[in-house]
């Protein structure tokens, strides 16, 4: 199984990028948007685990509605630190509305 990690903060990163590599899963990590949206492009990956706030052009949100415009439907986990009903909303709209 093929998984990317986009996270900014390397300490977090770091540590999923190691306890999934030692679970025996290939895992490609992203540090900002633009590197995510290259690699999803360029790669087969069964899951993305994306975090909402990452620098570069497209944010968490932004790169859910670029990936399913495209018909990318790899399974995303959001990672954010955002708990509203309002941000929970936004990022399903995002999704339930392209697919």
């Amino acid at each position: 199984m093929k998984i990317l990690v986009v996270e900014d903060e390397q300490k977090i990163a770091r540590s999923l990028e190691k306890g999934l590599t030692a679970e025996g899963y290939i895992v490609d990590v992203a540090d900002d948007g633009d590197a995510a949206e290259r690699l999803v492009k360029d790669g087969n990956y069964d899951l993305v685990i994306l975090d909402w706030m990452i620098p570069g052009d497209y944010d968490g949100p932004a790169l859910i509605s670029i990936w399913r415009e495209r018909g990318e439907q790899v399974p995303i986990m959001m990672l954010t630190a955002r708990t509203t009903i309002g941000d929970k909303v936004l990022v399903l709209t995002s999704v339930l509305t392209i697919i």
